[in-house]
């Protein structure tokens, strides 16, 4: 007889009822999390563009109002876990989604970049209270036999959000200003604060953890002193500048320190004794690597099929769904593939496609078919397919089953944690890229705007509308300093994507024995709890 994880005098029968609702409800709540995100994408270059139609922000800048946003949420993440086992997941649910809610009403009304940023870091405090809840809120209202069904559908959000993301900012930017993809927020919060109010339960950990308040101070200056250094180097296009250099140190010297804390802490946020175990260290280095290739390569699309190639934010959009599309179709598949090739192979082979892809994105100019940019997007969404499935299987077999909520944190993590340098780190080779490029052919420009117009490529085509006809001579050497950095960061990324290769193909485990393999996914079905 099979006894259930969650006992059933812990689950009602009046919250049993309900529990698919209860389901909805998180999926709102985790959906609007996720979707923030992917709808900023398509909006990117609107905000880019000058005053009113965007707020002009630099390519530095709008690199920041994505990253200020995902390294609070990265550096928040355990420790909102914690203090939601502390006081009860309901309130933290409800908290969380209330200041996502504020946040997203005033990034809508900002009247510059750093208001936007600063807005952005807020919506990132609530979401970090978000995410871990809504699956420890689930795993109270579900039976064990039911909680495998109900995390896969609770994961389906994530892909859902990302098919969606793009194409409901892309709507809402043909038809309003830019701010209205950060208040869609604020109508989908009420709902969702009325339902949470309404339907969910509330829950707690009767033996939760301490909170380790200065494991994420550390973490959080650690990191945005990093990616400060290496986004400031781009915008320079010199990454010996003295403040360059000193940021990035004294931002690895906080890590460091961050890292020696927490291994002397009895209650660390990030266990370093884990990453001894050289399966988990490349599981996880896997994760962060796609990552940071992937959040890049969206970055540097967006300019590449709106400013280069004249699509709409919503066209632009659409042109993404084929990634997602793909993950959808092949995450839930990748299992079948691992049973039959193991982890190494399937995901040393995604981690190939992806490089593969980016490779190809080195050769695309103004008039490259778009289909071939449309079957760039699929390969790109069937590689990550393949590699999240299997690390995730790993970093669960690699440590034991107590751990697998630490460990599942911990991906998430370095998930949020690799994309944010990808896009700091490629972001700014490419506006290096760019700002090379581009300067000696800023002649038309007056000697005051030539630092400005040297920042994107919008920055260029911004100020070559205020010259008139002028300013005409300057579009196309500005679509070919933009093509050209392109590629330059297509080939980084690419690099970054076969090191991913590298580190999987020698260290992930490979196939099983059959014995070993059934007797394994009984314990991952355990380990859910």
């Amino acid at each position: 007889m099979t006894t259930p994880a969650v006992p059933a005098s812990r689950i009602s029968e009046e919250v049993h009822r309900r529990r698919w609702a209860i389901l909805g409800v998180l999926m709102l709540s985790l959906l609007i999390v996720v979707l923030d995100n992917s709808i900023l994408n398509v909006a990117v270059k609107t905000i880019s563009m000058p005053a009113p139609t965007g707020l002009g922000a630099t390519q530095s800048e709008i690199e920041w109002a994505i990253n200020s946003y995902t390294l609070v949420f990265a550096g928040l993440l355990f420790t909102a876990g914690l203090v939601g086992d502390r006081i009860g997941r309901k309130k933290i649910l409800l908290g969380g989604l209330v200041v996502f809610g504020i946040g997203s009403a005033l990034a809508a009304e900002s009247g510059s970049p750093g208001e936007l940023i600063a807005y952005r870091a807020l919506m990132a405090l609530g979401a970090a209270f978000v995410m871990p809840a809504t699956l420890a809120v689930l795993m109270n209202v579900f039976e064990r036999e039911e909680q495998p069904k109900a995390i896969g559908i609770w994961a389906g959000g994530v892909g859902l959000a990302i098919a969606i993301g793009p194409i409901t900012g892309g709507a809402l930017l043909d038809h309003f200003w830019w701010g209205s993809v950060f208040l869609i927020n604020v109508p989908i919060v009420i709902l969702a604060v009325a339902l949470m109010v309404w339907l969910v339960p509330d829950s707690r950990d009767p033996k939760p953890g301490r909170v380790d308040p200065v494991g994420v101070v550390l973490s959080v200056i650690g990191l945005v002193l990093l990616v400060y250094g290496i986004i400031k180097g781009g915008e320079l296009a010199d990454f010996t500048d003295p403040t360059v250099l000193a940021t990035v140190a004294a931002g690895l010297a906080v890590l460091v320190a961050f890292v020696l804390f927490e291994k002397r802490s009895d209650h660390p946020s990030l266990d370093v004794t884990y990453f001894k175990n050289k399966v988990f260290s490349a599981a996880m280095s896997a994760i962060a690597l796609v990552f940071f290739a992937l959040m890049g390569v969206t970055f540097f699309g967006v300019f590449y099929t709106q400013s280069v190639r004249g699509y709409s934010p919503l066209e632009s959009g659409l042109l993404m769904l084929p990634l997602a599309v793909a993950q959808m179709i092949f995450a839930p598949r990748a299992r079948l593939v691992v049973d039959r090739f193991g982890n190494r192979a399937t995901t040393t082979a995604g981690l190939i496609l992806i490089a593969a892809t980016l490779a190809v994105f080195a050769t695309f100019e103004a008039d490259t078919p778009i289909w071939l940019l449309e079957l760039v997007f699929f390969l790109m969404g069937t590689g990550m397919a393949h590699i999240m499935t299997p690390t995730s299987v790993v970093i669960m077999q690699a440590l034991p089953r107590e751990k697998a909520g630490s460990a599942s944190a911990l991906s998430n993590t370095f998930r949020q944690v690799g994309g944010a340098l990808g896009i700091a780190v490629l972001g700014s080779v490419l506006s290096a890229a760019y700002r090379s490029g581009i300067e000696d052919k800023l002649g038309p420009v007056p000697a005051g705007l030539r630092d400005t117009a040297a920042g994107s490529i919008e920055a260029t085509l911004g100020v070559a509308a205020r010259l008139g006809p002028q300013g005409k001579a300057l579009v196309g050497p500005a679509n070919d300093a933009f093509l050209h950095a392109m590629h330059v960061t297509a080939l980084c990324g690419t690099g970054v994507a076969l090191l991913g290769a590298l580190v999987v193909a020698l260290f992930l485990p490979g196939r099983p024995p059959a014995d070993q393999q059934g007797e394994r996914e009984q314990e991952l079905i355990a380990a859910a709890d």
